[in-house]
């Protein structure tokens, strides 16, 4: 098998309390299950990504150029994009079936790379699931605002994400000097789904929300959804040059490096690792768009939602 099975504690426990029985000592007292689970979990397991499409391979891939060797499954969840208009309880519902299904394929680590479920369910996953880490999406306002010398701010992101309040936390926190202008990009995520990643429409999109921003003198531009970086060309086409684009993704690789060392969890071999695909939509459509978007050939996967909750093979 790919990946190593965790050891079930429980398992554990019944074995420790039947071994001193058949020796005729008293039974201690039966431990209590550990806190972590990290402890359980082998270096060699896979990091687990999900997003509610094909958007967060834009961070995939910032992982895979950081951490080569490490073997990752990732999650689409292409039944339901976008995630962008659909209600926080929605969003906590499908992020807490896909981290479930995701937990058990053993994933040592839980990436959610997605800006819309960041928002909405991040704290609600951390809450839940407290015994495992997790690395959300968080706009990146800061850097821009510490860069930022005329303080005007264009900030592309669906509207769950400008409605979260890790968004507003962060705006409060890092930019209150600096003027902010927000646009939500309706049907950017589509057509980035579709891979029309330069067509006529997507550019059509692209320059309603961006004009608008370039005529109230922006110099920077941040990106709130990790479909967005798939377009950073065509953007840079409409901004030009003199205006700078941040993507969040290189940073979120490097914090997911920094968690999986400081849990003594990176992977140790010298040989690159597998990536599984599991897509909740088309299997040929997601084939199509996957070569457009990564270089390396990946294993693709479908699986079917069983309800809003749970995720069945």
């Amino acid at each position: 098998m790919l990946f190593e099975r965790r050891i079930e504690t429980t398992y554990l426990i019944k074995n420790f309390v039947t071994c001193w029985s058949r020796y005729g000592l008293t039974t201690p007292v039966r431990p209590t299950r550990p806190t972590s689970l990290i402890f359980m979990t082998s270096p060699n397991n896979p990091i687990g990504i999900f997003d509610s499409g094909i958007g967060g391979l834009s961070v995939l891939r910032e992982i895979r150029a950081l951490m080569p060797n490490e073997n990752i499954i990732y999650f689409g969840d292409q039944a339901h994009v976008p995630y962008g208009a659909r209600s926080m309880e929605q969003i906590q519902n499908f992020s807490e079936g896909i981290t479930n299904f995701l937990l058990k394929q053993n994933a040592k680590i839980i990436v959610v790379a997605c800006n819309t479920a960041s928002a909405a369910a991040l704290k609600y996953l951390r809450q839940k699931f407290a015994d495992i880490q997790f690395v959300g999406m968080e706009p990146a306002i800061k850097p821009a605002a510490e860069k930022n010398t005329d303080e005007k701010v264009g900030v592309l992101a669906t509207p769950a994400t400008f409605q979260g309040a890790l968004y507003a936390s962060v705006v409060e926190r890092f930019a209150t000097d600096v003027e902010i202008f927000q646009n939500t990009c309706n049907g950017l995520v589509n057509q980035i789904e579709l891979g029309e990643l330069d067509s006529a429409k997507t550019r059509s999109v692209l320059e309603n929300a961006l004009i608008p921003m370039l005529e109230n003198n922006i110099d920077t531009v941040v990106l709130g959804c990790t479909h967005y970086p798939f377009v950073i060309p065509l953007i840079k086409k409409i901004v030009g040059d003199n205006v700078r684009v941040i993507d969040p993704a290189p940073a979120v690789a490097k914090q997911t490096e920094r968690l999986l060392e400081a849990s003594e969890l990176r992977n140790s071999f010298n040989k690159n690792g597998e990536v599984i695909f599991f897509t909740s939509g088309d299997m040929k459509s997601s084939e199509n768009v996957l070569s457009k978007l990564i270089s390396e050939e990946v294993e693709i996967k479908s699986v079917t939602w069983k309800n809003d909750c749970e995720v069945g093979n």
